[in-house]
């Protein structure tokens, strides 16, 4: 076998445990996320799994990162291009619902899964969690802010404000796509979103 297959072929292997770890950490939380369950689906051995990661901490954060690609790839990736300000909330915001009701993991967003599990909790896998929301946030402040600089909001907008209930928004479709099987959630957030802004 060349270096070079050899080196695709552990890419890919790595990409197929990631995938299954973030399918499997979206319904069930990182926690239930064991290198024998990996290993047991994959058919791998343990000691292959973890040759990829060193520890349960490393394939956790992997899966963070992994996580945040595709968020990142479906909702910001998908307003590029749009301009700043309120064009860009609302197309950053109907990507969102569409990433939500395309349901693209089995339980729904990873992100909202993963804060409410560690959202008590320290550590590096927590301070990556934190980081990814607050890098969104901060995304969607900035078009707040852009949108009330360009009187496509009013100028009294309280920014803040803004920036909860758009997140409250989304939170609350995924708490009704997962935990009610609401197929009407996705409209209603639309709804919200246009009294919102």
């Amino acid at each position: 076998m060349s270096p070079r297959k050899s080196v695709a072929e552990t890419g890919l292997t790595r990409r197929r445990i990631l995938d299954l770890g973030l399918a499997i950490a979206s319904a069930e939380g990182l926690e239930g996320l064991t290198i024998g369950r990996l290993a047991g689906e994959l058919g791998m051995s343990k000691a292959g799994v973890l040759g990829h990661f060193g520890s349960k901490e490393s394939l956790q954060l992997a899966v963070v990162d992994t996580a945040a690609e595709m968020f990142v790839r479906e909702v910001p990736e998908r307003a590029r291009g749009v301009p700043r300000g309120l064009p860009y909330l609302r197309a950053a915001g109907e990507a969102w619902i569409s990433y939500l009701e395309r349901e693209l993991l089995p339980g729904g967003c990873f992100f909202t899964a993963a804060a409410a599990e560690f959202d008590g909790r320290e550590g590096p896998v927590r301070d990556a969690v934190v980081r990814m929301s607050a890098f969104w946030e901060r995304e969607l402040r900035v078009n707040i802010w852009r949108a009330v600089s360009l009187e496509e909001l009013p100028a009294d907008a309280d920014i803040d404000q803004l920036l909860y209930e758009f997140v409250g928004i989304m939170l609350a479709l995924n708490h009704f796509l997962q935990l009610h099987d609401d197929r009407q959630a996705p409209a209603r957030a639309r709804r919200a979103l246009e009294r919102l802004f």
